[in-house]
């Protein structure tokens, strides 16, 4: 995967994450979750696009 294509869609998430923040009235309780939920999708977006999670599959217990 490019990594112009990673840093668009890290940029179009963080300007919706901030435009959902800014502009849609909520609990902030509703909001931190909603956050939390983004960076945590993000995150293993970013992993599985690096192959880092793929190598995790190998490893056994």
């Amino acid at each position: 995967m490019p990594i112009l294509t990673i840093l668009i869609v890290l940029i179009v998430a963080g300007v919706v994450l901030w435009l959902v923040n800014t502009y849609i009235p909520m609990d902030r309780k509703i909001r931190n979750i909603l956050n939390a939920v983004v960076v945590i999708v993000i995150v293993l977006w970013l992993l599985k696009a690096f192959g880092i999670l793929d190598s995790l599959k190998a490893v056994r217990i």
